[in-house]
């Protein structure tokens, strides 16, 4: 077992939950409108639904790494170039994310836990997210990929609801802080550009 990439994939995942993003935007507007418990029901939620896209991404990959190591090889280049693509997108983003509590209804716990799977399942670009983000970082030769997959993809879960957890908490805080300190948004805006970036070459020069 390579130790190292499962725990370089655990800082790129935690780098990764706290950059702006719709899901932090949304986990921050309930915990200040609806209060702590709401934004942990819609952490929640959006975390149980990686659950889906993980089995979908690990049998399907599975099977192309078993059969051709020039599909696995198509894999990795497009996961590289997704994540590029994805850091491109960042680099022409606002970096500093709207929060207002005028825009955010309040709806009950299992209403916003429902909300956030079902919005998590139905993004299919967080499937095509971890087709390109978890080949990379198979860390080991004698457990199937697709143990290996699950493993990264609760893994992931566990970091990202960590992470949102603590924004929930801290939402307040957070947000005042956003609002006050406009520099920090930029920080994390070139954070994750340089995480998607880095993850792409790993990728790139990763053995199957």
């Amino acid at each position: 077992m390579q130790l190292d990439v499962l725990i370089s994939f655990i800082l790129a995942t935690a780098t990764l939950a706290v950059a702006p993003g719709p899901d932090i935007v949304y986990v921050l507007m309930q915990s200040i409108t609806n209060g702590k418990s709401f934004g942990i029901a819609t952490a929640l939620g959006l975390v149980t639904g990686c659950l889906v896209h993980t089995t979908l991404v690990a049998f399907g990959v599975s099977a192309i790494i078993k059969a051709s190591d020039a599909l696995f090889f198509i894999i990795k280049l497009f996961g590289a170039f997704y994540l590029l693509y994805l850091a491109y997108n960042v680099f022409k983003s606002d970096a500093n994310a709207i929060l207002s509590k005028d825009s955010v209804p309040q709806k009950s716990w299992l209403q916003l836990f429902k909300q956030g799977f079902i919005m998590n399942v139905l993004n299919p670009k967080v499937s095509i997210f971890f087709l390109a983000f978890f080949p990379g970082f198979l860390f080991s030769t004698t457990l199937s990929t697709v143990k290996q997959f699950y493993i990264l993809g609760f893994v992931f879960m566990a970091v990202s609801f960590l992470v949102f957890l603590i924004l929930a908490v801290l939402a307040g805080t957070i947000s005042k802080y956003i609002t006050q300190h406009k520099g920090v948004g930029q920080f994390l805006k070139w954070m994750q550009i340089i995480v998607f970036t880095g993850i792409a070459i790993f990728i790139l020069f990763s053995e199957k």
